[in-house]
């Protein structure tokens, strides 16, 4: 998918909400453990429910590779279903890669022509050949670890180099790599008063915001100074849409908390 695409699907929804499918059996509805693949089932109900108010889903690999190769086979299920349904609808395969280029390569080939996902987010501690195998990909995108949302993030990134912190640093390395223009970048919600100096660095590029919600991050407080000319904000909610309720309506009390979500991005679309 290009960056047109998801562009238009904010504006027709008025909403730039991305979903976390970050599925743990232990706190699903129980009626679906009976399934034959409840993950899936899980999954499938969520996405009917919510598609019209979100423009993109984030399935944690994490949460599929911990059930093995069934929990991998829920994944493929999951993206196939995402790529043949809603072919829209931009998808990202929360995995957190990054290693040397050949097995980057393999990375690579594994998320965006295997699986089918558009974007696939990494580590950047290896430096730039880790970086750009992913980058090589035509209308994917490499979603980089910028400023993340947990509180270990203070160990390294906000350290400084010189007069730059270890983050800013990152940003401005991560903008010479071939093929830059590719890239997207994490930045925690949690870290709101950091966008500012953020977006004097990368004013263009799309940053996914993950930690609004149930991490403690303020969605007006990201926009204000995360957003730009093209929105550029992915905003992700997992916890607070999928677990909203573990009753027999789960799927229906998502869709009322990401309409909820997607009502007050486009007050704020209308007010940008």
């Amino acid at each position: 998918m290009n960056i047109k695409d998801l562009l238009q699907q904010i504006r027709k929804k008025k909403s730039f909400l991305c979903v976390g499918l970050d599925v743990d059996l232990d706190k699903i509805p129980s009626h679906l453990l009976q399934e034959e693949d409840p993950i899936f089932s899980f999954n499938k109900a969520i996405i009917d429910a919510t598609h019209e108010f979100a423009v993109a889903y984030k399935p944690n690999t994490a949460f599929y590779e911990a059930y093995g190769i069934k929990g991998w086979k829920s994944l493929e299920k999951t993206i196939t279903y995402l790529n043949q349904n809603h072919p829209e609808i931009f998808t990202i395969a929360d995995a957190k890669r990054g290693d040397i280029g050949n097995t980057s390569a393999m990375y690579a080939k594994a998320f965006f022509e295997d699986l089918g996902f558009d974007s696939v987010t990494v580590a950047p501690y290896m430096g730039k050949d880790s970086i750009e195998p992913f980058l090589s990909f035509k209308d994917k995108h490499t979603i980089m670890l910028a400023l993340t949302s947990n509180e270990g993030a203070f160990d390294f990134q906000t350290q400084k180099i010189g007069e730059q912190e270890v983050y800013q640093k990152v940003l401005e390395t991560s903008k010479k790599w071939k093929n830059s223009e590719n890239l997207m970048y994490v930045v925690g919600a949690t870290k709101a008063e950091y966008f500012k100096e953020i977006r004097k660095i990368i004013p263009d590029s799309f940053l996914l915001v993950p930690g609004v919600g149930a991490q403690g991050g303020n969605l007006a407080d990201v926009c204000k100074y995360g957003m730009n000319k093209n929105v550029g904000l992915l905003i992700n909610s997992s916890r607070g849409i999928i677990y909203a309720s573990a009753e027999a309506n789960f799927a229906e009390v998502a869709a009322e908390k990401a309409k909820e979500l997607q009502q007050q991005m486009q007050q704020i679309l209308e007010n940008q």
